[in-house]
């Protein structure tokens, strides 16, 4: 079932066109994956699915319900939630309090506490300093604050934006081992990520971005195998 689908997308900032009429379709269950250089219009894309940027052109599609013109918090209560690029972590807030600004909205208090046993298992480093300062964690540590600051809304849609920018190869390895974890706990996830190699080969499909236009789309072995995308974005010819 197509849980998400862009619809000839397109998304100015002031006179400048950073996306120009995108088309794609994460269906559920599935990991899907945006690549590209910087300024492509990847986290430009993400922003306009959570709400934070608003269209030019076209329709955004969730669940069947088209929601190009609803609030960012709305569409949270409706399941997409996003980990942002730059990791977000309010630096005065303990671990803790980070946690549960993902779950403002929510009421089932049984659920919650569900779902904070979740993040910890993802996590357990976030269970040790769960009265810690967001601004006092390791690059890799906010990171994980963020992946379950985003999880704690239970969404149906989760968008990572960069996960692994700025972190030591061991934290890349376990940050994109737990997002295969959080996909196959039933979580759709649609992730934008310059480490297109760790990307594509946990991702069912993948798009490919350059200069605010999708240029190919595939499986993500399939794109994996590409010669054009070996040489411009894994490094080998």
């Amino acid at each position: 079932m197509t849980l998400l689908e862009l619809s000839d997308v397109s998304v100015h900032y002031g006179r400048i066109q950073a996306l120009s009429g995108i088309s794609l379709t994460v269906q559920e269950g599935e990991i899907v994956t945006l690549i590209g250089a910087n300024g492509a219009g990847k986290s430009t894309t993400m922003r306009a699915v959570s709400g934070l940027l608003p269209l030019s052109r076209g329709t955004i599609t969730f669940d069947g319900q088209d929601i190009s013109r609803l609030r960012a918090d709305l569409r949270v209560v409706r399941g997409i939630s996003q980990a942002p690029e730059g990791r977000g972590v309010f630096p005065g807030m303990t671990v803790l309090e980070n946690l549960e600004m993902g779950c403002y909205s929510r009421k089932d208090r049984k659920g919650i506490r569900e779902d904070f046993e979740r993040v910890y298992e993802l996590f357990p480093r976030l269970k040790e300093r769960i009265g810690q300062q967001g601004g006092t964690l390791s690059g890799g540590e906010q990171q994980m604050v963020a992946i379950g600051r985003a999880l704690m809304a239970r969404p149906r849609l989760l968008l990572l934006d960069e996960p692994s920018m700025g972190l030591a190869p061991q934290f890349i390895r376990q940050i994109f081992r737990i997002i295969t974890d959080i996909n196959e706990q039933g979580t759709t996830v649609l992730l934008v990520e310059q480490n297109a190699q760790s990307a594509l080969s946990r991702a069912h499909r993948g798009y490919v971005l350059e200069s605010g236009g999708i240029t190919k789309a595939g499986g993500g072995r399939e794109l994996l195998a590409d010669p054009a995308i070996k040489d411009a974005y894994l490094g080998v010819a």
